[in-house]
């Protein structure tokens, strides 16, 4: 079974990590978010593609939920007595990535060939792509005035409404080498449990990949971020109830519309069912929440076998 899946950072990361004990790495294509990308002294940074190679690499930090784990901060530590930013933390061995990511950028390979050689560096079997290889970067539109992602989310600790999302760079950006190909090929196409504005949103903003969405021939199971209509980390429910008008999941599948076939929901939220079944997508009420590696197999189990339910 060939998988294609639509990924963030922590959440996703932690969905894939259950998915690969279920079906042959091998045949998982991981489309990834490249909205929050930024630069940080000099060192171009990942973070959602970083989080899913951690994860997946059985390097990542559990009690942070991001970075790597046994970081020490000794370069942070020289820059910032020398006068260099510090507000996004990286560690020594996350900065290890990022050197070798930034002078293969700056030879002129394209991130998803770098992506592909970090990720197989790492051990990971999954192919990893960044959803494009040009420049898409998320920005937001709040009472504070218009703020790149992670300065937002990371600098103000996302604290600041969202009145509105744009993608710098969506008009232009082109789907990165083998994912039109992949989604093609696919017999399932999953949506991870990750915020769908600000971490599926920039994936679906490249035109070309959310076109071959809309004329999918494999079945589309999303699975919704939100438990009793709250994010279990982050800020997707604060977002879905200013941007959409609710938290409930018939306002998660309105991110989506046109692109599901099905929505994976938490028991806690099984009264919307209804709602989301009334829009043609079939609501499928398991335990979403992935409180550790046997839960998020479970979930993966649930999303792969949603398939024989749509057939």
């Amino acid at each position: 079974m060939k998988v294609v899946v639509l990924s963030g950072g922590v959440g996703g990361a932690r969905f894939l990590r259950g998915l690969v004990e279920v079906v042959d790495p091998g045949e998982v294509t991981v489309i990834g978010n490249v909205g929050d990308d930024l630069e940080v002294l000099g060192l171009h940074v990942s973070p959602d593609l970083d989080s899913i190679v951690y994860t997946l690499a059985g390097l990542g930090d559990e009690r942070r939920g991001w970075g790597r784990a046994g970081e020490t901060w000794n370069a942070l530590a020289a820059a910032g007595e020398l006068g260099g930013e510090t507000w996004f933390q990286l560690g020594d061995r996350d900065i290890g990535l990022h050197l070798v990511r930034t002078q293969a950028l700056g030879w002129g390979e394209p991130l998803s060939a770098v992506t592909k050689r970090l990720a197989a560096a790492c051990g990971l079997e999954i192919v990893l792509l960044p959803a494009t290889d040009d420049r898409l970067r998320t920005w937001l539109a709040t009472p504070a005035g218009d703020l790149p992602f992670q300065t937002w989310f990371v600098a103000r600790g996302h604290r600041d409404d969202v009145d509105a999302i744009r993608f710098e760079g969506a008009e232009r950006a082109t789907a990165a080498p083998g994912v039109l190909d992949a989604l093609a090929a696919a017999d399932v196409i999953l949506i991870a449990p990750s915020n769908p504005y600000v971490s599926i949103g920039p994936i679906l903003a490249v035109s070309e990949i959310r076109q071959a969405l809309a004329r999918r021939r494999a079945p589309v199971v999303a699975v919704s971020p939100l438990v009793g209509g709250r994010a279990v980390k982050g800020p997707a429910d604060r977002m879905l109830e200013r941007l959409a008008g609710g938290t409930s999941p018939v306002h998660v599948a309105g991110c989506y519309a046109g692109l599901v076939d099905a929505l994976l929901i938490d028991h806690a939220d099984a009264w919307g069912c209804a709602a989301v079944e009334a829009t043609g997508v079939r609501a499928v009420v398991t335990s979403t929440l992935m409180t550790d590696c046997r839960a998020s197999r479970r979930l993966a189990e649930t999303a792969v076998e949603a398939v024989a339910v749509l057939s």
